[in-house]
């Protein structure tokens, strides 16, 4: 049940360069984890998806908060009559969900211009898809 574990690369220089990582995990073909997690594109990939992850919540949560703040204590602002039965707080309550939206698309469309070339590139080191 336990394996032997090979403790992951400690130099860039001691990767195999070209041949990635799929010769260098255990015997039943498995790419060695560690050192794609330690490898200068995994990094690569993992700073990329925080820059975009960190500050798109960020905002989120700063309009949320807005929308909560505003409905807990500027009760006058948020009953406003916009026309017939709509209000401020309907409008902003609706537009959390257009948010929501908006920011799932531009996330789709960042992972798929620059998430998904860098796990492509991962997966061609890691040798996953080799038949």
């Amino acid at each position: 049940m336990n394996k032997s574990v090979r403790p992951p690369a400690s130099l860039p220089s001691e990767r195999a360069i070209g041949t990635g990582f799929a010769d260098r995990g255990d015997d039943i073909g498995e790419p060695d984890f560690e050192a794609i997690q330690q490898s200068p594109e995994f990094k690569l990939l993992r700073k990329r998806l925080i820059w975009f992850i960190f500050p798109m919540s960020a905002f989120f949560l700063c309009w949320y908060m807005t929308f909560v703040l505003f409905s807990a204590y500027s009760h006058d602002f948020m009953s406003r009559k916009l026309f017939g039965a709509v209000n401020t707080g309907t409008v902003f309550g609706l537009l959390q969900f257009v948010t929501t939206m908006a920011i799932v698309l531009t996330y789709r469309r960042f992972a798929r211009k620059k998430l998904d070339p860098q796990v492509d590139t991962i997966h061609e080191l890691a040798g996953v898809g080799k038949e």
